[in-house]
């Protein structure tokens, strides 16, 4: 049954009515705990009413963030290998339905883009496809995975829900992590933004999670896509999610990340827009969470607030992020998956990072030191 156990355990009405009756000393008493907290504080340091404790919130979790990792970003760029899916989702550039270019990319341009890359220092990287089984398949993962491992210590995938032993087969290949979104927990409403495709399986989506945690995996990255539901519930189950893959998988580090819906061709405008200030909250919320959680921003904010916002509880940054394929070397315009808004380059990004007083990581040296 993996999560969904735990899942069936709350409603989506309910974790809403609670939130609205969360009061000061609900929030005062998750604040001044000392001890771990739960999925229920986090819930009210999330709450409309927590917002007043903001500022509060924001210096409790720098000071837990530099205790932890020090002062330091770690930088990673993401790599979008294919743009070809089979899926028709309500909020994505890849949709089936958007008869625009596709490519996906051989050996010799992937090589072109990891020249381009390396160039910039990474020695972290993300590959991201759509999600289409033949021509993006297993095989063609361990292919890439193997060719890339001699340029990088750390490799990561975003792509299409796979099989345990297909897990397993990728990571003796030498993956590192999956980053796998639930998208939204509201299992009635999914069916809303996913139309058609394998990605219409709720469930087989949500025990991913488990799937990576039996094969071994070293990392798991979860969250979910800010804008189509009530950002606040979805964290919840996000935050029930955390607490139960930390206790089923304790060997495995997991990180949060916060997508918001970017603009995209043919997709949806965000039916529930979180502001600026909601994200702060969020971002504070789960490192009191969680002090030990890797949390990354993504090229999705603008310069302004990621400048701004990353001494407040950020592990992980990416900078002068394509999310098309070739788009480092090739500069094909092939169809992108959203929009970026900070397209600073990544020296513009790691100059920034300096400025506040913080060092730049490009090699993922936790790793490097386990396996040596």
């Amino acid at each position: 049954m993996g999560f969904r156990k735990i899942y069936d355990l709350y409603n989506w009405d309910d974790t809403i009515n609670r939130l609205s009756s969360i009061s000061d000393t609900d929030v005062l008493t998750a604040l001044e705990k000392t001890t771990k907290r739960t999925a229920f504080d986090f819930l009210a340091l999330i709450s409309p009413n927590a917002s007043k404790y903001l500022e509060k919130m924001a210096c409790m979790s720098q000071q837990i963030t530099q205790r932890r990792f020090g002062k330091t970003i770690q930088m990673y760029i993401p790599m979008y290998l294919s743009n070809m899916c089979q899926n028709i989702c309500t909020y994505c550039g890849f949709s089936f339905e958007n008869k625009i270019d596709r490519l996906t990319l051989n050996e010799e341009q992937i090589l072109k883009e990891v020249e381009v890359i390396k160039s910039f220092g990474y020695d972290h990287i993300l590959l991201v496809t759509g999600e289409v089984n033949k021509k993006v398949s297993v095989e063609y993962f361990e292919k890439v995975i193997l060719l890339l491992k001699n340029y990088f210590s750390h490799i990561s995938i975003e792509v299409q829900p796979l099989q345990k032993e297909e897990y397993e087969r990728l990571i003796a290949a030498g993956l590192n992590s999956v980053l796998v979104y639930q998208e939204t927990y509201h299992e009635e409403h999914y069916k809303l933004y996913h139309l058609k495709g394998k990605k219409t399986n709720f469930n087989f989506r949500l025990d991913t999670p488990d799937r990576l945690g039996n094969a071994g995996i070293y990392k798991i990255g979860i969250g979910a896509l800010l804008g189509l539901e009530n950002w606040r519930v979805d964290s919840f189950f996000v935050a029930l999610h955390l607490d139960y893959l930390e206790k089923m998988y304790w060997k495995t580090k997991f990180s949060i990340s916060f997508p918001r819906l970017r603009p995209a061709v043919g997709c949806q405008q965000p039916a529930h827009p979180i502001s600026d200030k909601d994200l702060v909250q969020l971002i504070c919320a789960y490192r009191l969470l969680n002090e030990n959680i890797e949390i990354s921003l993504s090229s999705r904010e603008n310069p302004y607030f990621r400048d701004n916002v990353f001494k407040l509880g950020i592990t992980h940054m990416s900078a002068g992020s394509k999310t098309d394929p070739g788009g480092y070397a090739l500069k094909a315009h092939a169809l992108e998956q959203f929009e970026v808004s900070d397209d600073r380059t990544p020296q513009q990004v790691a100059n920034a990072i300096k400025s506040g007083g913080y060092e730049v990581v490009w090699k993922d040296w936790d790793r490097s030191l386990i396996t040596q």
